[in-house]
C-alpha cells in the first residue's frame, strides 16, 4: 500500500481575533495557492516568529482561520527559537511552548508552538481499502538513498481529507524526501 508524502514546513494557523492584532481590524487573510487537502490554503501572509533564542521570518500563515493559533516548527527550527515544544497532533496544544508570533500591525504572544506529530490524512474508503481505523498508529517505509523505517504515524479520518501523509521537514530531509514521493504504509 503506497501513500503520496507531503513535506509540511514551518506554518501558522491563526484565529479571527489574533489576524486582527498582527494585521489590523477587519482583515481577511489572502489566497496565494491550494494545498493538498481540500479546503486548505497557504496565505499570501507572513510572519515572524520569535523565541527566547532567536527568531525566524517569513513564516507562511495558513488558511482558513482556525478556532486556536497554532505554530508548526520543526525541532531544529526549535533550536533556532530556543524553545521545547511537544510532539502533538494539529489542534493539541496541551503543553505547546510559547511563541510570539509578529504581523505588521502588531504581535501575539501564546502557548501555541508544536512539533506536529507525522500523521496520515485518509477518508472512510481508504480505511476500509486499506484497513486501519481512526487514531491507530501505523509504519511508513521510505526507499531510495536513505531508506528507512517511521514509526508512529497518526491516522486521520474524514471525508474532507485527502489521501496524504505529512512529515515535516526534519523527517523529510532525514531520507531525502521531497514533496509527491510516495512511501510504503505498514498497517500493523
Amino acid at each position: 500500500m503506497m501513500v503520496k508524502i507531503g513535506v509540511s514546513a514551518r506554518h501558522v494557523h491563526v484565529t479571527k481575533e489574533d489576524i486582527k492584532v498582527l494585521f489590523g481590524e477587519d482583515y481577511k487573510l489572502t489566497k496565494k495557492v491550494d494545498l493538498s487537502q481540500p479546503g486548505q490554503f497557504a496565505c499570501n501572509e507572513q510572519v515572524i516568529i520569535c523565541g527566547p533564542k532567536g527568531k525566524i521570518e517569513r513564516v507562511r500563515i495558513l488558511g482558513p482561520e482556525r478556532n486556536e493559533t497554532q505554530v508548526e516548527v520543526s525541532r531544529t527550527d526549535s533550536f533556532v527559537l530556543g524553545i521545547k515544544p511537544p510532539v502533538r497532533n494539529s489542534g493539541d496544544l496541551d503543553g505547546a511552548a510559547e511563541i510570539t508570533i509578529i504581523g505588521p500591525k502588531g504581535q501575539v504572544t501564546k502557548n501555541a508552538a508544536i512539533i506536529a506529530a507525522r500523521h496520515i490524512h485518509a477518508t472512510m474508503q481508504d480505511a476500509e481499502k486499506y484497513g486501519f481505523k481512526d487514531k491507530e498508529f501505523v509504519t511508513l517505509v521510505v526507499k531510495g538513498q536513505k531508506s528507512g523505517i517511521l514509526e508512529n504515524v497518526y491516522v486521520r479520518l474524514s471525508d474532507k481529507f485527502s489521501y496524504e501523509v505529512h512529515l515535516d521537514t526534519d523527517d523529510a530531509n532525514a531520507f531525502l524526501i521531497n514533496n509527491g514521493d510516495e512511501a510504503e504504509l505498514i498497517v500493523k
